[in-house]
């Protein structure tokens, strides 16, 4: 069985963590803590769950005076890293949690917090209530952040901005108006740390479910600059790509109608949980010159009330030889995850070329069915 992500909050590391705390925080008492830690429902704790958990359980051995605490947030960093724990380990963004649940009321000492421990490990979900209630305040000084001398700061600027940051809470108020954010994305643009530039490309690829129009005009106004902020814009577009929205497709140059899907067929019709769809297709450039081809598939999942959801999984992009046929083979597994729930039944598969559900002869046929069922 995979390792949970929860798991990472284990025995081993409450060891290794309180033997730390036990170094910095004078009144640190390991048995109390353990017994804090380890109560009868921490087992059903999911991983954000945990996090902020041992965030409150540190509380108890903390500064009551927050600026006093922040302090010795930083006294923890440094023993971290005088015993060489990893930094930027995910198991430690309980420390950011403490300022996000502890900070919210003293803003000065909170920044102080978040700019310093970010640096070990990343601030980007705990920054995000400080956004909500200090707006303004937090972008100006996320936009200062763009100089900083730590990449990790900088990218924070960016990662933390995020409307739809995956596994926080999102900021409704950036969804609905982005603006605010593009003088941070455009300090950040060529960044020399790639880690900072893609975190702007997801930054905009979060504004693009929101707001197409204002990604198509940045996407426009940067691609092309350099090779750094092409492969920046194209990052960022992948969610438009994945949609086939017009503008975008043109602007990295997909054409629909010249390349033709010609064969199409599922070669396991029925399918079992826990086993692959397998198909393969066959498409033609009909043009006399070579193409930019951009390949993937569609799957129409069922779902509980009868209707189908599609999901979109990239084959390739690349350039296709003109007058040139080619075969491609595939498969898509229906293993059990927990993030998807399968529902027997009749399912859906297409192929997308260029943006466009094809079908090797009417538009009737680009929808190809295939059965699940009991493993």
């Amino acid at each position: 069985m995979a390792e949970l992500f929860k798991d990472v909050y284990c025995p081993a590391f409450y060891d290794q963590f309180s033997g730390v705390l036990a170094k910095v925080l004078p009144e640190f008492d390991t048995v109390k803590f353990n017994q804090l830690i380890f109560t009868d429902d921490f087992v059903e704790y999911e991983l954000k769950q945990r996090m902020h958990h041992t965030a409150a359980v540190l509380h108890h051995f903390m500064p009551v005076d927050f600026s006093i605490a922040v302090d010795e947030l930083k006294n923890i960093i440094q023993e971290l890293r005088k015993q060489g724990i990893k930094e930027q380990s995910l198991e430690y963004m309980c420390l950011p949690a403490y300022i996000e649940m502890y900070g919210l009321d003293d803003y000065d000492s909170a920044i102080d917090g978040f700019e310093f421990v970010t640096q070990y490990t990343s601030c980007e979900f705990a920054v995000r209530p400080f956004i909500i209630r200090y707006t303004e305040k937090m972008l100006a000084q996320m936009l200062a952040w763009t100089t900083h001398e730590s990449r990790h700061v900088r990218r924070l600027a960016t990662e933390g901005s995020r409307p739809r940051l995956p596994w926080a809470m999102a900021l409704p108020a950036l969804k609905n108006d982005p603006a605010p954010l593009l003088p941070i994305l455009t300090a950040l643009k060529q960044d020399d740390c790639e880690v900072v530039r893609r975190s702007v490309a997801n930054n905009l690829n979060d504004i693009a479910k929101d707001n197409s129009d204002v990604v198509v005009k940045i996407a426009t106004q940067w691609l092309g600059n350099n090779t750094l902020t092409n492969k920046l814009v194209k990052h960022a577009c992948r969610t438009l790509l994945k949609q086939a929205q017009p503008e975008i497709m043109a602007l990295f140059g997909f054409q629909q109608d010249l390349i033709k899907l010609t064969a199409m067929a599922i070669t396991t019709p029925v399918v079992k949980v826990g086993d692959k769809l397998n198909f393969n297709f066959s498409i033609e450039n009909t043009s006399h010159n070579a193409q930019k081809l951009r390949l993937e598939y569609g799957l129409y999942y069922l779902k509980k009330n009868g209707s189908l959801a599609r999901k979109v999984f990239k084959i390739s992009e690349r350039v296709i030889a003109a007058n040139t046929q080619e075969q491609i083979s595939r498969h898509q597994s229906f293993k059990v995850i927990s993030t998807r729930v399968f529902h027997l039944g009749i399912h859906k598969l297409t192929i997308i070329i260029n943006g466009q559900e094809c079908g090797v002869g009417s538009r009737q046929e680009a929808l190809h069915s295939f059965e699940l069922i009991e493993s």
